[in-house]
């Protein structure tokens, strides 16, 4: 991923346009040192440890967080910025203005707008170069945008793509940026960097991002909005208030945009809460055998639902040139990272996903159940920490409803004892078909899976779901980010068990 470009100070055409983006902006509180010119600023992050002299540092405090004294002392405190940028009033702003710092406080509500306009400046966007389609919802944002990378790839377009697999450009990786969808400064500094190779935008648009204004200032030609579901309430608080996150897409869509919605649920609630938006509800039509049987994991029907809408978007985009599509655009497809990925040896099928609440293990493990109706069904799952803990029940009661046998394992305790989470997490399996496993260390408990899978009879048809991690290749423990990969261990077992086809 290209690093951050150097701006050069003396740049009169920059100045220009800094000075009239400061000026634009209606700011509800600022204290500017004597001699503060904003003409003078040279380039603006979000990370105070990527400042100099002369940057912009945008930075939001968040309610539930870090006390301002902490914030200051990690992030603040001696960082050599020149103006701060921020959504609400700190408790430190006295010793930064003795420290010779400029202060801005946008309006509340404004802070998006406020950082989008000084974006303008330091990282333009050309007019009319970019087309942006934006996916949000609980799950399959990830699946959604990248098969509408893939098509809008076949149909000839150059893709910048972002999102919780990180940013790819015509489908090939370039990097991480550690967010399902990045700041709006480090975005808009992706799309200068990528504007010359890449014309449509294609990203997911979690609900941290839509509430947090990350996607301020960009105006969507396609939205959509896969479904929902209990999650993210350690942030949002209620669900009410994650549904009101989500819905903040509709005022980003273009004039004329419809928002093409997967689910009749939340096409139904949004035109009750929003009477009058332009909800386009999507029916995906039955795939064809022979279409399933060369692309397995389109037999799923939320895969499905992910398909329609991705195609959805990619003519919303492409508009009268939608004839540039594939007559059959489904083989260009392929399976996305982490999402119902399968390892096969004879009747014993491995899946890995990511799936991670209680809708999603319910999905997945319908699917398995559908896909496979003689199987046997072993799951393997954890419960992050430091999250929303009500949904630590709901997800061991999704996998007992489904499965003949559960494996309850860790999954980024973060700073949770793991054993207390699994507890929580165990306390929804009374229905379970047998007393769950509990094996706290993740490698040994997909260890002990497959001895399973190899103890069973070699005629019994045996699927495992190992859930939760899907693309992430760490453990998130006691602040460290420890290597690790599901799809690494299952090569691994594949290997010692002289399986093939791992």
């Amino acid at each position: 991923m290209p690093s951050s470009p150097a701006v050069p100070a003396a740049d009169p055409h920059l100045a220009q346009q800094v000075a009239r983006a400061f000026a634009d902006i209606d700011w509800d509180w600022q204290a500017l040192p004597q001699g503060f010119e904003p003409a003078a600023l040279t380039d603006i992050q979000w990370r105070s440890d990527a400042c100099g002299a002369g940057s912009v540092l945008c930075f939001q405090r968040f309610d539930g967080g870090p006390a301002d004294a902490e914030l200051y002392r990690r992030y603040l405190a001696g960082k050599p910025f020149a103006l701060l940028v921020t959504n609400r009033a700190l408790d430190c702003f006295d010793a930064l203005r003795a420290d010779g710092k400029a202060i801005c406080v946008a309006r509340p509500g404004a802070y998006g707008r406020a950082v989008a306009r000084l974006c303008d400046a330091f990282y333009p966007l050309p007019a009319g170069h970019w087309r942006i389609a934006a996916v949000t919802g609980t799950n399959g944002k990830t699946t959604t945008v990248k098969y509408l990378e893939a098509l809008l790839a076949a149909a000839g377009e150059r893709v910048l793509s972002v999102g919780t697999l990180g940013l790819a450009l015509n489908g090939v990786d370039q990097g991480v940026t550690g967010f399902t969808s990045p700041p709006l400064v480090e975005l808009r500094r992706l799309l200068a960097a990528y504007q010359d190779r890449a014309d449509v935008l294609v990203t997911e648009a979690s609900s941290h991002a839509l509430e947090q204004e990350r996607l301020a200032g960009l105006g969507f030609d396609a939205g959509g909005w896969t479904n929902f579901s209990l999650d993210h309430l350690d942030y949002h608080g209620t669900e009410d208030a994650y549904f009101s996150a989500k819905a903040r897409i509709l005022g980003q869509l273009g004039d004329g945009v419809p928002l093409y919605v997967g689910s009749d649920a939340v096409a139904r609630r949004l035109l009750r809460e929003h009477p009058g938006a332009p909800v386009r509800l999507l029916a995906p039509e039955p795939l064809p055998q022979t279409v399933l049987a060369e692309r397995p994991f389109l037999a799923l029907a939320y895969n499905q639902a992910n398909y329609a809408l991705a195609l959805a978007l990619a003519e919303q985009l492409l508009g009268d040139d939608s004839g540039r599509l594939p007559n059959e655009p489904w083989r260009v497809l392929s399976d996305v990272d982490g999402r119902f990925e399968t390892f096969v040896h004879g009747n014993r099928t491995v899946v890995v996903d990511f799936a991670h609440t209680p809708d999603a293990l319910d999905n997945v493990l319908r699917a398995i159940r559908e896909a496979f109706p003689d199987a046997r069904v072993t799951t393997l799952f954890g419960c992050g920490g430091d999250r929303d803990r009500g949904k630590r029940p709901l997800m061991g009661a999704a996998v007992a409803a489904h499965s003949d046998h559960a494996i309850v394992t860790s999954d980024n305790p973060r700073f949770e004892d793991p054993l207390a989470i699994i507890d929580e997490t165990v306390a929804g399996m009374a229905d379970c078909a047998a007393a769950p496993e509990i094996i706290v260390d993740r490698a040994e408990a997909i260890r002990a899976l497959f001895d399973r899978l190899a103890a069973a009879p070699a005629d019994v048809l045996q699927v495992a779901l190992i859930a939760g991690k899907g693309h992430e290749r760490y453990i998130d423990q006691q602040g460290t980010k420890i290597d690790y990969s599901d799809q690494d261990e299952v090569a691994r077992n594949f290997a010692r068990l002289g399986w093939g086809g791992a």
